[in-house]
């Protein structure tokens, strides 16, 4: 069973940056992995996706700019480094992996991923 540990998650201001970062108990270097969040009453959406060589990355329009997604193949982690927070970005945010072998990009719809993480809270204050 792979398990995916979140951490990084917290209470902020408008403005300012958390890093997040997910560890995954499998090797991952041969797989895409994602950021994914859910504010309540809302559905999980997309945040950001990395492939299995970290050469390609993809967003959400909604972050472009903001976040920067990365992982470290060694240490079977990937984080989300996330600046100029916004109030509109409290959500829990989950990481995910694809156990597609070495898929090109990394996929944004949530049913191509195979094993997620609990969630950290992120919160942005006014």
């Amino acid at each position: 069973q792979v398990h995916m540990v979140e951490s990084g998650g917290g209470l902020v201001q408008a403005g300012g940056s958390l890093r997040l970062s997910c560890a995954a108990t499998t090797r991952t270097s041969n797989y895409a992995m994602g950021w994914f969040r859910q504010a309540p009453g809302k559905e999980r959406e997309f945040v950001a996706g990395i492939n299995w060589s970290g050469d390609r990355t993809s967003y959400a329009d909604s972050v472009k700019g903001r976040f920067t997604i990365s992982r470290d193949n060694a240490e079977n982690t990937v984080h989300l480094l996330m600046n100029v927070l916004k109030p509109e970005d409290t959500a829990v945010y989950y990481c995910a992996l694809d156990l597609t072998y070495r898929r090109l990009t990394a996929p944004a719809a949530p049913r191509q991923y195979d094993y997620w993480g609990q969630g950290t809270q992120v919160t942005v204050s006014p």
